[in-house]
Formats: structure tokens, C-alpha cells, sequence
């Protein structure tokens, strides 16, 4: 869609700049905290950077849907055009001034994600897809597409409770198999930036479990990954955001089949 000259996709990449503005501006202050629920909080930061990128969805893109980490859902369930928006996601990194956070800005159309962005407010760097390429913008506003290599042998791993798909899957299982430590290095930055680093080749592979279904954290990264040529399934190959059973996005298809197989191979009884 083309709105004033200004694509889907230019609009998430601006939506998600907005944010990671409010971000680095914030950064290292004395935030307010609001507690979400057991070990989870949102901060200042938080509210504000949504509040930031809500505000250029709203003025480009009045009649959309939006769903919003912080606030909620807003406009018609059943709307085919949605806003998933994750404006922090690694709070609690950013709480204690650890710089790995990153702001999530996709959307879905139908039952497809055809625009998304994710910020690094402090690498100065965006993530972004139209739906079909992925690049990468720098902070002189070139853009580089995303080659995705699994190269480095890094696999990122969400180990952040609660556990979802316990006793069938855990995550702390995985890394200890022996068959992980022949193949791969694990890495956890406790932020969705690093599905993002898939796409651009500076991580191997990310597993995740969980429900990913209109995921404000996951649907911009997936995309991304997608249309980076990655190989992306839920933990039992199945496609992805088809169901309730997590993540699985690899550079190549070989390390997808690796990670599957681990996966598989999990014991099933005890936690």
C-alpha cells in the first residue's frame, strides 16, 4: 500500500526510527517501572517509545488496526490490516543499561506480514522488509540487502520464562545435548534483534518455543528472516504463526535440519 507517496514498508522503517529515538534518549535515566506480571515490567521508556511509534502509524495509516505491546489492542478484531508494535523489546537489559534491545514495527495484512522493521538504537541500524527483500539501513540511509550465513556457528536460544512448551521442549535441554555443542555455540541476548541477526548473518539460527501468533516481539524478525531467504518452521517443522509451537529460523536449510532433529530427540518426560 501507498499512502502520500509513502510505502508500507518506508512507514514501518519510520515508525520504528520514532521509537528507537525515544530509546537512546532515555537511556541510562531513572525510569518509572510498571509491573505486567511475575519477573515482567514495563518501563517509561517503554510507554513512551509506543506511544512515539503509534503516533506515525496513526497520522499515515488512520484507519488500521494496531496492537500494541504496551496498550493493547485497538480497532476492529477481525481487521485485515494490523499493526503488531513491540517498542523495547530486551527491557529488561535496557533497565539495567545493556544496549542489546531492539524496537519491533510490522504488519500484517490478511493472513501475511507484508511490512516490517526492526531498530537497533544503538547499533543506528534498521532491519526492514517489504515483504519480498530484506535490508538492512544504515545511519547515512543506505541501504545493503541482508545475506543470511550460518557461518558463524552462534545459534541464539530464548531461555527468558515462562516455558510454554515444557516438558515437551526446553530450551536449557537443547544447549545441553551433545550433538548442540558438535555443531553450534549458543548465545542469549534476551531480545528479538537477534531473529533479526539471523537475516543479516551474524546469527545462525534462533529457537524460540511459544505461542507466535500475531506476536508484537516475533512478526517483524520472522519476516525478515522470510524474506531474507532464511529457512523459518515452528519447533516441529510446521509453518510458522500456524500454530502455538514456538521457532525456528535458520540461515540455511542444513542448520534447520540440525536444530529440528535436537529438537525432535528431546526427551519428553520431567521438566
Amino acid at each position: 500500500m501507498i499512502t502520500n507517496g509513502e510505502t508500507d514498508a518506508h512507514l514501518a522503517v519510520r515508525a520504528a526510527q520514532a521509537g528507537a529515538a525515544v530509546v537512546r534518549d532515555l537511556y541510562g535515566s531513572r525510569l518509572a517501572r510498571y509491573d505486567k506480571s511475575a519477573g515482567d515490567f514495563a518501563t517509561e521508556a517503554d510507554v513512551a517509545a509506543e506511544r512515539a511509534i503509534l503516533d506515525v502509524l496513526r497520522a499515515a495509516r488512520p484507519d488500521d488496526a494496531v496492537t500494541g505491546e504496551e496498550s493493547g489492542r485497538r480497532g476492529a478484531a477481525d481487521a485485515r490490516r494490523r499493526w503488531l508494535v513491540d517498542p523495547l523489546c530486551g527491557t529488561l537489559n535496557y533497565a539495567v543499561r545493556s544496549m542489546l534491545v531492539g524496537v519491533n514495527v510490522a504488519l500484517r495484512d490478511g493472513d501475511r506480514v507484508t511490512a516490517a522493521a526492526t531498530a537497533d538504537p544503538f547499533g543506528a541500524e534498521v532491519f526492514w522488509t517489504d515483504g519480498t527483500a530484506a535490508r538492512v539501513r544504515a545511519a547515512d540511509g543506505t541501504d545493503e540487502p541482508l545475506t543470511p550465513t550460518a557461518g558463524s556457528a552462534l545459534v541464539d536460544v530464548n531461555l527468558d520464562p515462562p516455558f510454554p512448551g515444557a516438558p515437551g521442549f526446553r530450551a536449557v535441554r537443547l544447549l545441553a545435548d551433545p550433538g548442540f555443542a558438535e555443531r553450534f555455540r549458543p548465545r542469549v541476548i534476551s531480545s528479538t534483534l537477534a531473529v533479526a541477526w539471523v537475516a543479516a548473518g551474524r546469527r545462525a539460527a534462533y529457537v524460540t518455543d511459544g505461542d507466535l501468533r500475531d506476536s508484537v516481539h516475533f512478526a517483524a524478525g520472522i519476516a525478515l528472516c522470510r524474506a531474507a531467504g532464511c529457512t523459518v518452521t515452528g519447533l516441529r517443522g510446521e509453518p510458522v504463526l500456524t500454530g502455538a509451537d514456538g521457532l525456528v529460523a535458520a540461515a540455511d536449510a542444513r542448520t534447520h535440519a540440525t536444530l529440528l532433529e535436537l529438537v525432535k530427540n528431546q526427551p519428553t518426560g520431567g521438566r
